[in-house]
């Protein structure tokens, strides 16, 4: 089956890569729309125009199912995706609060973009799964995604290559700015962005006890529930 995929550049690869490793005799496509980059920094109505564009490409190559591998789009698009496309399944991509807040977990960092942070639908996932006790922080990170894009390279198999110097001072300088005012070390981070998950050690360097999550594994489970529907 023909799976397309897009995101605002490298991101995606991380989601990607974890369905690939359920669906490895698919055929796949990803737009890595890095002229975009960063969808959360777009206006909604920009956005959208984006996103069509990028489902028109893929739907002329033949996919059946999309993968939209933001987080952001997700919120924002999936919606209007689904009315405007009904004969495609699209699979979207958010914040995994509902899998932190099911933990015992009291402290719960969410790393997002702004766009995410700001949307109806990540306050309906924290209304809709906080416990009582529990503790979460929104973090928007304008210009982290950016930041990732322009200094993260990619092998052939799309896995990340080790980071020069120059790139990790660049990146770690980024997240020093961006986590200052943390002071509580959270038990559990959501990586709210997928360009984050191409930056999962350098997060970790600043908060070694916490565990890191983010959506990709839900993503691929779902994509292979999807096509053993339609075949």
């Amino acid at each position: 089956m023909k799976i397309g995929i897009f995101d605002s550049g490298k991101g995606g690869t991380t989601i990607m890569a974890a369905i690939k490793k359920l669906l490895k005799n698919e055929e796949y496509f990803y737009i890595a729309d890095s002229k975009n980059c960063p969808y959360g920094e777009k206006s909604d109505e920009e956005l959208q125009k984006i996103v069509i564009k990028n489902v028109e490409i893929l739907k002329n190559w033949g996919a059946k199912i999309i993968i939209i591998a933001c987080n952001t789009a997700t919120v924002k698009c999936i919606s209007t995706l689904r009315q405007k496309y009904p004969e495609i399944s699209f699979v979207g991509t958010e914040p995994a609060i509902k899998l932190a807040t099911s933990t015992d977990a009291k402290n719960i960092l969410v790393l997002a973009t702004p766009g995410t942070v700001k949307s109806e639908r990540t306050h309906q996932l924290l209304t809709e799964n906080q416990k009582k006790g529990q503790n979460i922080t929104l973090l928007p990170c304008p210009g982290l995604a950016d930041t990732i894009e322009n200094n993260i390279q990619l092998a052939p198999d799309y896995q990340p290559l080790p980071l020069t110097k120059t790139a990790k001072d660049v990146i770690n300088n980024k997240l020093r700015t961006l986590f200052q005012d943390i002071e509580t070390t959270p038990d559990i981070i959501v990586l709210g962005c997928t360009h984050y998950s191409l930056i999962k050690p350098e997060i970790q360097s600043f908060f070694k006890t916490s565990q890191i999550i983010d959506g990709n594994s839900g993503v691929a489970h779902r994509t292979a529930a999807i096509i053993n529907k339609l075949r």
